[in-house]
């Protein structure tokens, strides 16, 4: 049978919400050993607040006992002396979630964090692979289960109808994309819009504790008139109010589809790493140097392609009895210098004891920050040989001129031709905005865009063939578009947009093409073609 995707349409969005309900104690119980007194006790965990210790989890024999959730812990040991009181984790609990938003990407191509204890993961066009939803949602439990961690799944068009079903719907709730969300959701409470607190005590004081309440109010009834007005009276209520989750009208538009949620995925990056295998085990001083000097090279050279630098680094020695030994550092700025980080790390071996030898050495950065590379090898080498960078640019001034002499530097722009500039070496260097890591440029930016005809190309597609120099280059591969919009501050409102497009022309060569315009925007005729780059 064919998928969606297969048959050209492109498939209804589907989210995925994971409710982790218990996510703190589950953590806490998983960090005991398995037959613990403390894990069958009556236990919650607080935090400390302007009026004392406050209850934010309890295991199931703490909530029979009495301990709720925002509790004081004074108040709850009243009802239960013997409740065990263990200081929660709120940030361990986030850097779980974080790590557990990454390995959900196996039922789905991203996914995003909903804290403190819920995850959305997009599933459109994905649970075909798994033989349906509700094999999809199975898995999930399953997966879950395997782990030690409770969770109440729920699949559903958008992020708000999905955490809605999650948290107040039955369990393993599906919404169909054909189906009217307001049958199934109507009857949920107004907490199910992920709303602050004073908002719902303000909903309940007007009357409204279901969502089909709200949704009456909004304008889905049989009175256009009277709703409208009931609408606008409620919108007047929270005009103020511009976070989503204090906003109930905004909420409910994202829930049913009408307003859309951006949602921040979260990109597994991988950690720097090398290591070394040895063929005989190490047992001298003088040869783990010289591991740890190799090491400290590979990994700058692993850092400058990635264009960061260290601020930690740890070293784990795995000896041949199986013991592991690590050794961390943190630096106060970041560096991709091999020999500091080499001395760094000497001072932090001299109590290894290697027993019957040392079979491995890895050495990973678990914090890296982006670093620009800096020229200072002249500035180094003037102590020993006399030639400073200014040195040696006064010598090139007053042989070439002093206009011949200039260096690049990044300007505060997303257009390509002007995100770079020229001034003299020795200026200050401009403050500019940060590179993103999906703006791919090419090796070589044409002075100036030069047209090229496109012999063939649909209104809005990519061209098939293109002439540019007196020759016809035939389109193989094309990757795009990346749409740059025109500076609205320094254009004039005439400017068109830009789509940018890297391609291959049948002989390996790539290029870096864009539109200029879209057919039908107001703002011109026939969109116009220029070349703008070349890629090695």
């Amino acid at each position: 049978m064919p998928t969606p995707s297969a048959r050209g349409s492109r498939p209804p969005r589907r989210i995925l919400s994971l409710w982790l309900a218990r996510l703190s104690v589950d953590r806490w119980r998983r960090a005991l050993a398995p037959d613990a007194p403390e894990a069958r006790a009556p236990t919650a965990l607080i935090l400390d607040t302007a009026h004392g210790p406050r209850i934010t989890a309890a295991n199931d024999e703490g909530l029979r006992a009495g301990a709720r959730t925002g509790v004081l812990l004074a108040d709850a040991r009243a009802l239960c002396p013997d409740l065990v009181a263990v200081p929660a984790d709120p940030a361990g609990d986030l850097a779980a979630l974080e790590k557990l938003s990454v390995w959900a990407q196996r039922w789905g191509p991203w996914s995003a964090m909903d804290p403190p204890d819920g995850l959305l993961v997009d599933v459109t066009g994905a649970a075909h692979l798994f033989g349906g939803e509700e094999r999809l949602l199975a898995d999930v439990a399953r997966a879950f289960a395997r782990a030690g961690l409770a969770v109440r799944p729920a699949l559903a068009p958008t992020a708000g109808a999905a955490w809605a079903l999650s948290h107040y719907g039955p369990q393993r709730a599906i919404l169909a994309p054909g189906d009217d969300p307001l049958r199934l959701l109507g009857d949920l409470p107004v907490a199910a819009l992920r709303l602050d607190d004073d908002v719902l005590t303000a909903l309940r004081r007007l009357g409204i504790k279901r969502l089909g309440e709200l949704a009456g109010v909004s304008g889905t009834g049989d009175d256009p008139a009277a709703e409208a007005a009931a609408r606008d009276a409620l919108r007047r209520r929270f005009r103020n109010h511009r976070s989503p989750a204090a906003n109930p009208l905004l909420r409910l538009d994202q829930l049913l589809g009408r307003v859309p949620e951006p949602l921040l995925p979260v990109v597994d990056r991988p950690m720097p790493m090398v290591q070394r295998r040895l063929m005989e085990p190490l047992r001298h001083r003088d040869l783990l140097d010289r591991v740890m000097a190799d090491l400290s090279l590979d990994m700058v050279r692993t850092l400058e392609a990635r264009g960061e630098g260290a601020r930690r680094l740890e070293l784990a020695l795995w000896r041949v009895d199986g013991e592991v030994l690590v050794r961390r550092i943190e630096l106060a700025a970041a560096t991709r210098e091999a020999g500091h980080i080499t001395r760094l790390f000497a001072a932090r071996l001299d109590d290894v004891e290697a027993g019957f030898g040392i079979e491995m050495v890895q050495l990973r950065a678990s914090w890296s920050e982006p670093l620009g590379l800096a020229q200072t090898d002249l500035d180094t080498a003037a102590e020993s040989h006399g030639t400073a960078l200014a040195a040696c640019i006064d010598r090139l001034s007053v042989r070439l001129g002093a206009q011949a002499i200039t260096r690049p530097v990044p300007r505060a722009s997303h257009i390509p031709e002007r995100a770079q500039g020229w001034q003299p070496p020795l200026d200050p260097v401009p403050p500019a905005q940060g590179q993103l890591a999906f703006h791919a440029r090419p090796l070589k930016l044409l002075d100036r865009a030069e047209p090229i005809a496109v012999l063939y190309a649909s209104p809005d597609g990519v061209p098939q063939r293109f002439r540019w120099r007196g020759a016809v280059r035939e389109v193989v591969r094309v990757e795009g578009p990346e749409r740059i919009a025109p500076e609205w501050w320094r254009e004039r409102s005439t400017a068109r947009l830009r789509d940018y497009y890297r391609i291959e022309d049948e002989a390996g060569r790539r290029y870096w093409i864009y539109r200029q315009g879209i057919l039908g925007d107001g703002r011109g005729g026939v969109p116009d073609w220029f070349l703008h780059g070349l890629y090695a």
